[in-house]
């Protein structure tokens, strides 16, 4: 009625129309209506679409590989601002990698320049990739929640969703005895120190939930924990960063990357033929010549370019183990000024965990095996 008399909506209708949608969009099923999470129809819907038009011209193809990634980085601003949880990237990557091993089986392979030993090579990169994924997204060293406040916080997670930056970049580790001011909306905490805990190992409390966290751990406010060793909140597994699932999720990327970087050479060999994939990327004569060998091209570029991504992404977070060094620490120390800028500012040295190349992947290597450390608490 609003909208037919040209008059402005109060505030907050549009949120409501949209938590109402997403309320209501459901599909029936056997033991009752089963509600459908709204962020997972976009990239089911739209990037067959947008691939198969980008494959019908040049121009067109250019136009939508270029549009794609903007959108994309919108799409996170604008849940980074509002500071909620969204299942849009994990299902994107997933229906991505799914829709590319589809077009690569039924368009590539029947030419005949795909060996049967290639294609298992290809799968099995695939399925470890998977299976990397599957454990980077268990849990990421929680700290447990003490029993007085775990009602409580089951509560807040039932009646709202729990906003937060999508980088996972809140809390901060105090080092002196003195309070500690919020960092990015978090709750301001004073310092403690556990039972038994070495002269010199500081911890902090945090107010969220109600205990003493270790050194390094963080509280993300997405999730709504704290979380040991807390490197970020990654999108992309919509899941925390920490200390259990660092070595999974660095493994998933690793994967990725030699699994993309294979499929792509094997197309651009059978639909560029006699250039080398690095030439046929930028220049193949025929490649649209015919719909399936467009579609074809346009899916090569479209991983491209999510590799390039994925690419950056794993050689920022190499350099920081190098380094011995958190995305969210290296945050922390740009904004006080506590670091040093290296290799071109592609890393942030603390100097606070650094003991040199060999020991600090060492340490990393060995995340899982250490045992929680328990707080004060739960010696209590």
């Amino acid at each position: 009625d609003r909208w037919l008399t040209c008059r402005s909506l109060p505030p907050g209708a549009l949120e409501r129309i949209a938590d109402t949608v997403a309320d209501r969009l459901r599909v029936p099923w056997f033991a009752g209506a089963v509600k459908i999470n709204v962020s997972l129809v976009p990239p089911l819907v739209l990037l067959p679409v947008f691939l198969h038009v980008a494959a019908l011209h040049f121009l067109l193809g250019l136009v939508i590989l270029t549009s794609l990634p903007v959108v994309v980085l919108w799409y996170y601003y604008l849940t980074h601002r509002r500071k909620e949880r969204t299942l849009f990237f994990l299902s994107l990557g997933l229906f991505s990698l799914g829709y590319m091993y589809y077009v690569f089986l039924h368009e590539v392979v029947p030419r005949g320049y795909v060996g049967y030993s290639q294609v298992v090579a290809l799968t099995c990169g695939l399925i470890l990739m998977l299976a990397a994924l599957s454990r980077a997204k268990k849990d990421p060293g929680y700290l447990p929640i003490p029993a007085s406040n775990e009602k409580s916080l089951h509560q807040v997670l039932a009646n709202k969703s729990v906003r937060g930056s999508s980088n996972g970049l809140h809390g901060v580790t105090v080092s002196g005895a003195a309070s500690g001011r919020a960092v990015n909306g978090e709750a301001k905490g004073y310092s403690r120190m556990s039972a038994g805990e070495p002269e010199g190992v500081k911890k902090d409390w945090c107010a969220k939930c109600q205990l003493v966290r270790p050194a390094r751990a963080g509280h993300c406010r997405l999730c709504g924990r704290c979380v040991r060793r807390l490197d970020h909140h990654c999108v992309w597994i919509n899941s925390c960063v920490g200390e259990q699932n660092h070595q999974a999720f660095i493994l998933a990327l690793s994967f990725f990357m030699l699994t993309s970087v294979y499929g792509i050479t094997l197309t651009l060999h059978t639909i560029c033929r006699g250039r080398t994939p690095f030439v046929a990327l930028f220049y193949c004569p025929g490649a649209y010549s015919d719909y399936s060998s467009a579609l074809s091209f346009t899916c090569v570029w479209y991983c491209a370019i999510v590799t390039a991504g994925m690419g950056y992404i794993l050689l920022i977070q190499l350099l920081n183990i190098s380094y011995n060094v958190t995305e969210r620490e290296a945050r922390l120390a740009l904004r006080d000024n506590t670091g040093r800028r290296l290799l071109g500012g592609l890393v942030i040295d603390t100097g606070q965990y650094n003991r040199g190349f060999l020991c600090n992947w060492g340490h990393f290597l060995s995340l899982r095996s250490s045992p929680p450390q328990r707080s004060a608490e739960d010696i209590v």
